[in-house]
């Protein structure tokens, strides 16, 4: 078994359930003897837990498109050189909700910017660090922006609130990149039970990798 970890992310709209089955997956490898490392995007640094606060906020709205996306690169800078590529190193399996293909999903999907610009500002961010699995829990932006107003009591963030065609444009794009990598990608439907999906993934982890 190689000593270096292995990098899984999870990427879905709002509501798929994305945080609940990273801490399932991160449970099941802790229970197999694997070291395991929960993160979610932005954040995981305490310059990613401050940004996160102002990317999320109704009070940024009117923040510019392109300083958004630059902002979350930003992080996820920081996240890569202070905890991700270090720990991978160390043999931990990196469990991160969200990461460089939401950046692209949102920032140009629904937002409308130049994809090229996205991935190469991700380059500069992430280095040679690319997940080695993604989970895709996928489902309607209506049945997710529903879920997403349960969890958070009506209190939408700043992308919760952009209503329902910009989540389709997202979700769109979600599609196309599995599309362009299905190697990498593990599609699911998110609508099922939590426990069914957690089996799924990791029949997934097992194959690929222990």
């Amino acid at each position: 078994m190689s000593s270096v970890g292995k990098f899984i992310t999870f990427e879905g709209g709002e509501g798929a359930g994305k945080s609940t089955q990273v801490g399932l997956l991160a449970a099941r490898l802790e229970a197999h003897g694997r070291r395991a490392l929960k993160l979610r995007e932005p954040g995981g640094t305490a310059l990613g837990e401050q940004l996160r606060d102002l990317l999320k906020s109704r009070e940024t709205l009117d923040l510019a498109v392109s300083a958004e996306a630059l902002l979350f690169a930003a992080c996820r800078a920081q996240l890569v050189g202070e905890v991700i590529r270090p720990q991978l190193q160390q043999g931990t399996f990196v469990l991160c909700d969200r990461f460089i293909d939401s950046t692209v999903a949102y920032q140009s999907g629904g937002r409308g910017l130049d994809r090229a610009l996205i991935v190469a500002a991700n380059r500069l961010a992430c280095g040679t660090v690319q997940p080695d699995l993604t989970v895709l829990l996928d489902l309607d932006p209506a049945h997710g922006l529903g879920r997403a107003s349960i969890r958070d009591h009506g209190k939408h963030d700043r992308f919760e609130a952009l209503g329902e065609g910009f989540h389709r444009q997202v979700r769109a794009v979600y599609h196309e990149l599995a599309a362009a990598e299905p190697q990498r990608f593990l599609v699911l439907d998110a609508t099922r039970d939590p426990q069914t999906l957690s089996e799924e993934i990791w029949h997934e982890v097992s194959r690929r990798f222990l």
